[in-house]
């Protein structure tokens, strides 16, 4: 009987594996609530990004780094503010998006505290981004998606 249960239990573990790996919908109902928040923060900074635009060519230099450090703000934020929807996806993808939501926080965070317009401005930005191209952030949640 304990073989029996033993092997039923192995049986089980394995079934369980093999769900997981299919894609357990717990977790792709929490990575999709996260890529959903991902992506309000994503429209949100674009929009920011034109309304800097316009304050600089309108109201001057001042207005154009409010606005970036309220890019920078959201961003700085994002890792603390996505912490519970990450930790609900759960395992080696939640540790994994943990790291990089930290990064993107690390970044604005450290472009806050030593002021740098062009620091601001370049979040999310690589060196060789051209227009039209998603940003770093538009691709992490492109890559969210493809996951599910």
């Amino acid at each position: 009987m304990k073989e029996w249960l033993f092997v039923g239990t192995l049986f089980l573990t394995l079934k369980n594996i093999k769900v997981y790996a299919q894609g357990d919908p717990m977790q792709k109902q929490a990575l999709a609530d996260l890529i959903s928040f991902l992506e309000e923060k994503s429209s949100r900074v674009l929009e920011i990004e034109k309304e800097a635009d316009i304050a600089l060519k309108q109201e001057g230099q001042l207005a154009f780094q409010a606005k970036l450090e309220e890019k920078a703000e959201i961003l700085a934020a994002l890792g603390e503010k996505a912490w519970k929807k990450t930790e609900a996806v759960g395992g080696t993808l939640g540790d994994e998006i943990a790291r990089k939501l930290e990064q993107f926080s690390m970044s604005a965070s450290t472009s806050l505290r030593i002021g740098s317009v062009f620091f601001m401005s370049a979040l999310l930005y690589p060196e060789d981004h051209k227009p039209g191209e998603p940003n770093d952030l538009q691709s992490f949640i492109i890559d969210l998606k493809g996951r599910m």
